[in-house]
């Protein structure tokens, strides 16, 4: 269940606010989900961060209308780069900054459907540093979409056929665009290594390689903690 309700254009958004155990203003981090949405896998995701030292607020993109209405709308957005998505993500980033325990820094983190969106948000949207996981192929514009974009952090797994060669692309890019940072490939890791996710479905894409791998996650957690320090601070 979500434990805090944000206000949005199109309603109050349920959320799921972690919250260090050192109580000085920390950096917020906004924690986007898989496909899966909210989930428990999601929710854990921001105690991990929280943990670190990260004010980590777990965002539901699909409250709006569920998983099957959502995701259209939602890659709908993320092709056009504007819309109802856009806006929900400014006003969670807008109400964790308000809040008193927060550094007023905020970083975003995404998982699969929300690495990729984690990856379009980098430009222009008043992020200081971006984690993206494994969020499928970097847009064809990305030497421009990137001069302007702030810090990344990417990790990917290589046994994920559909995203080869992605993290060296990704690296590239951002080493041509002169951008802070830290991108890597676990060889022994597939697609969605970092979601420990127990839902019957996920357990299902097991045989595809899709499966959460924790040497992987660990190394990718201390990596993203790290990353963040550095560059939101706290």
């Amino acid at each position: 269940m979500p434990n805090v309700l944000v206000p949005t254009p199109s309603g109050q958004m349920p959320a799921w606010l972690a919250i260090p155990a050192n109580p000085i203003p920390a950096p917020g981090v906004i924690v986007l989900h898989d496909v899966g949405g909210m989930s428990q896998d999601h929710r854990n995701q921001a105690e991990w961060l929280a943990e670190a030292g990260f004010l980590a607020l777990a965002v539901d993109l699909y409250y709006r209308g569920g998983m099957l209405l959502c995701l259209r709308s939602i890659a709908r957005d993320l092709m056009a780069r504007s819309g109802p998505t856009y806006d929900d993500v400014e006003a969670c980033r807008n109400w964790l900054v308000a809040q008193p325990n927060c550094s007023g820094k905020i970083g975003v983190i995404g998982f699969c459907m929300g690495g990729g969106f984690a990856l379009l948000l980098v430009s222009g949207h008043g992020f200081s540093a971006a984690s993206v996981n494994y969020g499928g192929p970097i847009p064809p514009d990305i030497d421009e979409f990137l001069k302007t974009a702030c810090p990344v952090v990417g990790s990917y797994g290589a046994k994920a056929r559909w995203e080869q060669g992605v993290a060296d692309q990704l690296q590239k890019a951002l080493e041509r665009a002169l951008v802070p940072h830290d991108v890597k490939e676990y060889p022994d890791a597939g697609h969605s290594f970092m979601n420990n996710n127990e839902h019957f479905w996920f357990k299902l894409l097991r045989f595809a390689g899709i499966a959460y791998n924790e040497p992987a996650a660990m190394d990718a957690r201390r990596r993203i903690a790290a990353f963040f320090h550095t560059h939101l601070g706290g």
